[in-house]
């Protein structure tokens, strides 16, 4: 499991996040910083549960809530980016593996028949 490539590149973006979002300023700190921080743990959770799991039901709800937490993500990236808590070199780093790890995740879901993103 931690050989996966999508625990790699999740792990890689969690190295950046955390002390990146750190560094946000005192008004950002709760209001985006703690649940950007949030959601990458809670993808974290969902893709570690699914690769534990045996049951296929259940594999498929962690993905699906996998996806949901890594467009949240997303979002909380690209705003951090415009209100330029981010540097633009940063919010290309940041996008980069988020787009990978959707990738891997796509076809992780891909391969236990979930439909596409």
């Amino acid at each position: 499991m931690s050989e996966s490539p999508v625990f790699a590149k999740l792990y890689d973006l969690l190295r950046w996040l955390l002390p990146t979002t750190t560094k946000y300023s005192r008004e950002y700190r709760f209001s985006l910083a703690l649940p950007t921080q949030e959601n990458a743990f809670l993808l974290q959770k969902h893709l570690v549960s699914a690769a534990k799991l045996a049951s296929n039901r259940d594999k498929i709800n962690h993905l699906s809530q996998a996806d949901i937490e890594l467009t949240l993500l997303r979002y909380k990236i690209r705003l951090a980016r415009d209100l330029e808590l981010l540097k633009p070199g940063s919010y290309e780093h940041a996008s980069r593996l988020i787009d990978e790890i959707g990738r891997l995740l796509g076809g992780w879901k891909k391969k236990q028949g979930i439909g596409g993103r």
